[in-house]
């Protein structure tokens, strides 16, 4: 069994490799979460999809959300995101995403590469790409846990800080999972 000495501790075989699975697990002190941060809460990045669309990729202040998001689900587990210990009027992110078609509908397989290349490129043709800045509601006083992003039709978003749960009635947000976009979006 191998020996790592780190800082006076000595490490054995795969003890080492959990221990520096963990550290690296425990990357929420990532630079731009650090940058974000004053003894403020850092947690993950996650999503509610409200509407029909896929949402392929998604970031908060330019950290990944990691997780695609299928139609009116949930999803993301990046790390990290950085709340500020005191919340300041007009505190704003910038959350990118792109949206598409969530459905695999005439999918060929992968046997026929021309055919499964049109099929590709007919999908993403519904891809769009989009970017929001929004508003961080007031979290004074509160817990917070990271951000969750709700995704709502017409391309609209809402963050929350909260660490309720969705379905506890103390959640900020209150909006239906599945949420009909209307025939025309405001402007």
């Amino acid at each position: 069994m191998s020996e790592v000495t780190r800082d006076g501790i000595t490490l054995k075989g795969c003890r080492f490799g959990v221990l520096l699975g963990i550290a690296l697990l425990a990357g929420c002190s990532q630079p731009q979460a650090e940058a974000q941060t004053q003894s403020g809460g850092a947690g993950t990045i996650k999503a509610i999809n409200h509407t029909k669309w896929a949402i392929n990729h998604f970031s908060v202040n330019g950290q990944s959300g990691i997780d695609a998001i299928g139609p009116f689900d949930g999803g993301g587990g990046g790390c990290c995101y950085g709340v500020p210990s005191v919340w300041t009027p007009g505190m704003m992110v910038r959350i990118d995403w792109e949206s598409g078609e969530a459905s695999t509908e005439g999918f060929p397989g992968f046997a026929d590469y021309e055919k499964y290349k049109a099929w590709e490129k007919k999908m993403s043709a519904n891809n769009r790409q989009h970017s929001k800045t929004v508003i961080v509601p007031d979290y004074t006083g509160q817990e917070t846990c990271g951000i969750t992003v709700h995704f709502l039709p017409c391309d609209e978003v809402k963050v929350t800080t909260s660490c309720w749960s969705p379905t506890n009635a103390n959640y900020p947000i209150k909006l239906p999972l599945e949420m009909k976009e209307p025939k025309v979006c405001p402007k």
